[in-house]
């Protein structure tokens, strides 16, 4: 299916005005990165990337520090708001999430300068079938699981990961077609619980990972490349089903990702939040429920003194 790009605006100063890049706050601060006990901390930087502070962890999702999400630099998507920060300016990161293997999400070039600053004090967990790819990239700390397994990260071990299902697929080359897993991530710890949507179409597995494991604190849930709906519904969500899915995990607060960094599909580059909007509407439900923030933004959500037992 041809993408159509015609939606973004060529002028640098429409785009800073419509889609401003901020600056993330740890890049001044890095000693300031860390939230422990009552509440959690997201930044998002960019497209499927945040970065989550919660239980005296830190952990990235799908990391994308890339200029174009493909296997070669010269072609392929190109991002149109840049990522808000370096690998080298990060603060101390404990982990990385990845969902699946397309280019938009498991960056080789990412992957690599994160473990060349972090090495083996940082852990990566992986589908299924990740193991050897990621293992070629240099990374020694890896853990790959299947739908519902679990681990956590050396000398912190309250808190656990667990894989859990989406409804996507996978493929890099022509010949590895859904040859590697893909799926979700929920984070447990003792006083705050996290949801990584990943990609996804929508599906009735969000209600069991309610089931299971809500309600979460915090979800990051994508809203964006999800036109035409014909070819994209069964692999990506509309904003109307990322609230589905907010209500589905059973998430307090959600994050709007997936969206306003990659032309990926045909919807107009500024209507997955207005969607969105709409949406919560018509379920009742206020923008502060499920937000958006802008590229390198925080949000700092106090969430209750309990922990979970």
């Amino acid at each position: 299916m041809e993408k159509d790009h015609s939606s973004i605006p060529s002028s640098k100063e429409e785009l800073d005005k419509e889609l401003p890049v901020l600056k993330p706050y740890f890049i001044n601060d890095p000693e300031a990165a860390g939230v422990s006990e009552a509440g959690l901390r997201v930044t998002w930087l960019g497209h499927a990337m945040v970065m989550v502070e919660m239980d005296e962890l830190i952990f990235l999702t799908d990391p994308m520090f890339s200029s174009r999400a493909s296997p070669s630099q010269y072609m392929g998507p190109k991002r149109f708001r840049q990522a808000p920060c370096s690998v080298g300016e990060l603060p101390a990161i404990d982990a990385v999430l990845i969902s699946h293997n397309h280019y938009d999400h498991l960056d080789y070039s990412s992957v690599v300068s994160l473990n060349e600053r972090f090495g083996n004090d940082l852990r990566w967990f992986v589908p299924l079938g990740l193991l050897d790819w990621m293992q070629k990239c240099g990374c020694e700390n890896v853990i790959e699981l299947d739908w519902w397994e679990e681990n956590c990260v050396p000398g912190h071990d309250k808190v656990t990961f667990v894989f859990t299902p989406s409804q996507h697929w996978c493929k890099r080359t022509l010949l590895d077609d859904n040859k590697a897993l893909w799926g979700s991530w929920s984070v447990l710890g003792p006083w705050n619980r996290f949801f990584f949507a990943g990609d996804t179409g929508y599906c009735p597995v969000f209600e069991e990972i309610g089931r299971r494991f809500g309600p979460f604190d915090l979800a990051a849930i994508p809203i964006g490349a999800y036109a035409p709906r014909w070819f994209m519904k069964y692999q990506h969500v509309d904003p109307e089903e990322a609230v589905r899915i907010h209500i589905d995990v059973q998430a307090k607060k959600s994050v709007a990702i997936h969206w306003g960094t990659f032309a990926l599909a045909n919807e107009h580059y500024l209507e997955p939040p207005v969607k969105l909007s709409e949406a919560l509407e018509r379920y009742g439900l206020k923008n502060e429920d499920f937000f958006v923030l802008k590229h390198g933004e925080s949000r700092y959500i106090h969430t209750s003194d309990e922990s979970f037992e």
